[in-house]
C-alpha cells in the first residue's frame, strides 16, 4: 500500500481536508509520478502527481547481465502507484515561468546556497531559479514565490505570485486516478 489510508478516511473526507493537510500527505509520499501537466487557460498551469511506491512484489532485471548497471539493480524493484496510491492537483491560476527539467540532468550541480522548506513539493526563498528570473526576467510589482515538484523522472519550477491551489483527488483501484477538474 502507498499510504496509511486510515489517515485520510473514506475517499469522500480525503477530499475535504484542508490544503495544509494535503501538502503534508504529499510530502510524506515515498515518490511522485507526474501524470499530466497542462495550461487550462492562457498563463495557468495544472500539474497531476501520482504517489508510488517502489513494489516489492516485482524486480527489476538488466537485460544484458554483462552491463555495468546489472549488479546495481539486483534485487531492485519498480516505482509505480498501486492500489491505496493518492493522485494531487496543484493548480495556479497565473504563473510568471515554469521548467520541467528530466529529473536525471536536474538533479546535478550544487544546490547548497538555495533555501527551501517541504520535501516532494518545496517553497522556496532563495533559488538559481529565482535568480534567473530576477536578473533576466522584468515587471515585477509583487515577491515572486518559487516552487519546485520533485518527481520520479521531472522536476518542475513553477515562479508566481501566488500560491496553487492543491487538492487530493479521489482513488480507484490499481492505483490513484484523476478526475477532471
Amino acid at each position: 500500500m502507498c499510504a496509511n489510508q486510515s489517515r485520510t478516511g473514506s475517499k469522500r473526507e480525503a477530499l475535504t481536508l484542508g490544503e495544509e493537510e494535503i501538502i503534508s500527505l504529499l510530502n510524506q509520499a515515498k515518490y511522485l509520478l507526474l501524470r499530466q501537466i497542462s495550461e487550462p487557460d492562457e498563463n495557468s498551469l495544472r500539474l497531476v502527481v501520482e504517489e508510488s511506491i517502489a513494489d516489492r512484489t516485482e524486480t527489476v532485471s538488466t537485460p544484458d547481465p554483462t552491463s555495468p548497471f546489472a549488479e546495481i539493480r539486483k534485487g531492485a524493484s519498480p516505482i509505480k502507484s498501486v492500489e491505496g496510491c493518492r493522485a494531487f492537483k496543484l493548480q495556479w491560476s497565473r504563473y510568471i515561468a515554469y521548467l520541467v527539467t528530466e529529473e536525471g540532468v536536474g538533479s546535478g550541480g550544487s544546490d547548497q546556497d538555495e533555501v527551501y522548506t517541504g520535501n516532494l513539493l518545496r517553497v522556496y526563498t532563495k533559488s538559481h531559479f529565482l535568480d534567473h528570473l530576477s536578473r533576466d526576467t522584468g515587471g515585477h510589482f509583487e515577491p515572486i514565490l518559487h516552487y519546485k515538484l520533485i518527481c520520479q523522472n521531472h522536476l518542475i519550477d513553477v515562479a508566481s505570485y501566488s500560491s496553487p491551489e492543491v487538492r487530493l483527488l479521489s482513488t480507484e483501484s490499481g492505483g490513484a486516478k484523476a478526475r477532471p477538474n
